[in-house]
């Protein structure tokens, strides 16, 4: 990552604030193999053929096997008219068929487009294909979707015994190429497709922290959407250094306990006992805010990561290992990464000020298809790097730390006003999970004047919560109802439902009206 800047000095800063702007906002420069993702693959297939790439319900498959079948199936995708930059989607229930049809994706030359076909609806499944110009589709056979016209749809599972063996593929294959292309909700709830480099996936797997110190013979829990970007993480991190996947049926706990090292969201961390887990040792978080006493029960018995980035940053884009009884932050930007606290006009915050995260550096991804609206909204050239290099709008606020580790304060889509104030939802849920018991919490707006929140589990006393929260924040962000549930309603990428939960607040303030 070059380390030169476009500006001599950053605007509106005094010298102690802008040296510390750059010592805190470059992540650490790293040598990054340029190499394709799932070239690194075929070289563990090539030196351990043998050892079990990835297990789903009493089957196995092993790196030589996954090989074979893999470029048996890329050989009739290339046969089909895919070429080199082409999209292909794959539309699968979880198991190993999902891992070999990646790997042909990706040895074919194309992106995977990954979606879920226990989740996604046929409206959402027609919008996906036509922004990514997906002409031919994954499928399986006891997974059957609805194609539209003009589309093919090609069974792994027939493919799996049919098609005849082959060679790998001889395509050059460039870093800078699409590896997937991942849909995100977007904020008028269309959904928005990313498309993320092999360059840009190499420069959080090959590197640590990102890595999270997977070997071979590790063995690495698959418990997310496909539909989800740290679902890569999961995948393409444990094949890329020759660990073993495994792939949860409908327990995740049960996968959780048989695991080395586990990635997932809070929300569904929250879900799990530690205790039991005594073969994991390493574990990581992104996706949403990480309550602190979570962080600190996983700490005590393993290495833990709280980590933050957006779809477009590649997965995530700061890193920190947490250890128990410290402050809990987001970390530091991750080799070849750059951050930057910015104010409403794009000028870097002094040191401590809260502002808004943009993202530079090499995790960066190539943008959104077919948006360029979105995409000149939310990507800008990149001053501070300078030399043609992109940064991204995170939507994320927070700060610097004395000792250069980022704070997050939630998102400003996520700032709301009630009675004249702006208040931030997770500054509030995050005191609720502060009160004994509490394991996670979520807060809504219902009107101008009033907010809800849900906490877990069940035990939590409600009075509790409401003093806890009055004693520590304005009396404009004290909740009007605080809900007490068993667990948090998820949704399909393992976050917090705050549209079920809202739902659920009207409904209950509706009940005693």
């Amino acid at each position: 990552m070059k380390r030169a800047s476009g500006r001599d000095q950053p605007s509106a800063l005094d010298e102690r604030d802008a040296r510390l702007f750059r010592r805190f906002g470059w992540g650490p420069a790293r040598a990054v193999p340029r190499v394709a993702i799932h070239e690194m693959i075929e070289r563990h297939a090539a030196a351990r053929p043998s050892l079990t790439a990835a297990e789903h319900g009493g089957e196995r498959i092993t790196y030589g096997e996954l090989e074979r079948q893999a470029n048996r199936l890329a050989a009739l995708l290339i046969h089909r008219g895919v070429s080199p930059g082409d999209r292909v989607a794959l539309v699968v229930r979880r198991g190993i068929p999902m891992i070999i049809g990646i790997l042909a994706i990706l040895k074919a030359g194309a992106a995977y487009v990954p979606q879920d076909a226990k989740m996604v609806r046929n409206p959402a499944l027609r919008h996906i294909l036509a922004t990514a110009d997906c002409t031919i589709v994954l499928t399986q056979s006891d997974a059957p979707v609805e194609l539209p016209p003009g589309v093919l749809g090609i069974d792994i599972d027939r493919a799996r015994a049919e098609a005849p063996d082959a060679p790998a593929p001889r395509i050059a294959h460039d870093p800078s190429r699409a590896c997937y292309i991942l849909f995100t909700s977007g904020t008028t709830g269309t959904p928005n497709g990313v498309a993320v480099t092999h360059a840009n996936l190499a420069n959080l797997l090959l590197t640590e922290p990102g890595d999270l110190g997977i070997r071979p013979g590790t063995t690495v829990g698959q418990i997310l959407n496909i539909a989800f970007d740290m679902a890569a993480w999961e995948i393409l991190g444990c094949l890329s250094h020759g660990g073993t996947l495994l792939i949860r049926g409908d327990d995740i706990a049960a996968t959780a306990r048989r695991v080395n090292v586990l990635i997932a969201t809070p929300t569904i961390l929250s879900r799990i006992e530690p205790e039991a887990c005594e073969h994991l040792r390493t574990v990581a978080v992104a996706g949403e805010p990480c309550p602190g006493a979570l962080a600190d029960r996983w700490a005590a018995r393993s290495a833990f990561y709280n980590g933050c980035g957006p779809t477009e940053t590649t997965i995530v884009n700061t890193m920190q290992r947490h250890r128990p009884g410290l402050r809990l932050t987001i970390g530091r930007p991750t080799p070849n990464n750059t951050v930057y606290i910015l104010d409403e006009h794009r000028n870097p915050c002094p040191i401590g000020e809260v502002g808004e995260m943009w993202a530079g550096g090499d995790g960066v991804s190539a943008g959104y298809l077919a948006n360029p609206g979105l995409n000149a909204e939310r990507y800008a050239p990149d001053p501070f790097l300078g030399g043609g290099r992109t940064m991204f709008r995170t939507r994320d606020l927070g700060r610097w730390t004395r000792d250069g580790e980022l704070e997050h304060f939630g998102r400003t889509d996520d700032q709301v006003k009630v009675r004249g104030f702006r208040v931030e939802l997770d500054a509030v849920s995050a005191v609720l999970e502060g009160v004994p018991g509490c394991v996670r919490a979520a807060t809504v707006k219902l009107d101008d004047r009033t907010l809800a929140s849900f906490v877990q589990p069940a035990q939590v006393d409600p009075a509790l919560a409401r003093k806890t929260v009055a004693e520590a924040l304005p009396y404009y962000c004290v909740p009007e109802s605080i809900h007490i549930l068993e667990a948090l309603p998820l949704t399909d990428r393992g976050k917090i439902d705050k549209t079920r939960l809202l739902r659920l607040a009207r409904l209950g303030r509706e009940a005693t009206a």
